[in-house]
């Protein structure tokens, strides 16, 4: 495939993110397929008109169905509110696209598996947009362990924090229905922390979780409250197949927290630590050498750590979210030039997916839960 036709469906924050991706990622990677913005959509008409015309599509619509149909367009970008994507998903599938699905993959593990199967079915190249995986400073992290950098690997520490839905007079959305949003903090957040400790640790055995919502009601815009639906709030504690032991905090409603996705790994020759919120850094400690001059190693991410010299040659100058982006678009690209198979696919993600839904499960029940 030397040229791709793309279509966006959404034009916020990760529909411009998408857009933006899809417009750099031949100019910063060197992909040898080159992406054509066929055509955006969103509504009304006259907002999806004026995106087109700023990122540079070739058409505009109001209408997802029109865009899925178009023959000039390959693959599909579902950038929308989460209830929106599994019937989008299952559309462009039954119609030969491709398909990159921002994440959670849908409301339901009934849906996200219907997703799955449709895409096995269809054959087709698919992505969700896990792009935190791409950060050339996690990829390190991946290598360290590979390489036994910390000894045999023991414990994982995760948390991921946002400060979105702290404010208890924040008007409701549909962020906090069970119908539009499906699970709360767990889909928006907690499967990016899952997604990261499975490329470390391998997948969850098994896990016990407890949910809760901080603030039980919100402002409606025409007056009075409305009740808030899903979690604002999970922790989790966890067994990895492999063996190890782990734990997990997550929050929509962490004050001063805007992107604190982070974690710890611990093994028996020392630790690993990242922290989202200063992204282009890896702490490494380890029990090496003189006890006196022993203590953690910041490593910044620079052209030693692929690909971060495809945007920048100099180090320590730091890679930003829409570059991770990029990243991921030139995977989707490959895998549709016929070259390795995009991560995570839908069959990966549905992975993400199941942990997520287990720690509402074992919230709701309070029992431990088998994956």
């Amino acid at each position: 495939m030397t040229k791709i036709g793309v279509g966006v469906i959404g034009t916020g924050f990760m529909g411009k993110t998408h857009a933006l991706a899809w417009r750099n990622v031949k100019a910063v990677m060197g992909c040898a397929a080159a992406p054509e913005l066929a055509v955006l959509c969103d509504t009304p008409l006259d907002r999806a008109e004026a995106f087109a015309g700023q990122l540079g599509f070739a058409r505009a619509t109001d209408d997802w169905r029109t865009l899925v149909a178009d023959p000039a367009v390959q693959v599909v970008s579902i950038t929308t509110p989460n209830r929106l994507h599994h019937e989008m998903a299952l559309a462009a599938l039954a119609a030969g696209k491709h398909v990159w699905c921002e994440k959670p993959m849908a409301l339901t593990l009934a849906q996200a598996e219907e997703m799955e199967a449709a895409a096995r079915k269809a054959g087709v190249v698919t992505l969700v947009g896990y792009n935190y995986l791409r950060n050339p400073a996690y990829a390190h992290a991946q290598r360290l362990l590979a390489e036994g950098a910390i000894g045999r690997v023991a414990q994982f520490r995760g948390w991921v924090d946002e400060d979105y839905q702290a404010d208890p007079e924040l008007p409701w959305t549909w962020r906090a229905t069970l119908a539009e949003a499906g699970l709360g903090a767990l889909g928006d957040l907690g499967c990016h922390l899952v997604s990261l400790a499975t490329g470390l640790m391998g997948p969850v055995e098994s896990l016990i979780a407890d949910t809760q919502v901080i603030h039980q009601t919100r402002p409606l815009p025409e007056g009075g409250r409305a009740a808030v639906e899903n979690e604002d709030a999970a922790s989790a504690l966890l067994r990895f197949a492999g063996g190890a032991q782990g734990s997990m905090v997550i929050s929509r409603s962490a004050w001063g927290r805007k992107s604190r996705l982070g974690f710890e790994v611990h093994g028996t020759e020392g630790m690993i630590v990242y922290d989202q919120e200063r992204m282009n850094e890896l702490q490494l400690y380890q029990n090496r050498g003189p006890l006196a001059e022993q203590g953690f190693k910041t490593i910044l991410t620079g052209p030693a750590h692929p690909p971060y010299g495809a945007f920048c040659p100099a180090p320590g100058h730091q890679l930003g979210f829409n570059d991770l982006k990029v990243i991921e678009c030139a995977a989707l690209v490959e895998a549709l030039s016929g070259g390795a198979k995009a991560h995570p696919d839908f069959t990966d993600a549905l992975v993400f997916e199941r942990a997520i839904h287990a720690m509402a499960e074992s919230a709701r029940t309070g029992q431990r839960v088998t994956l």
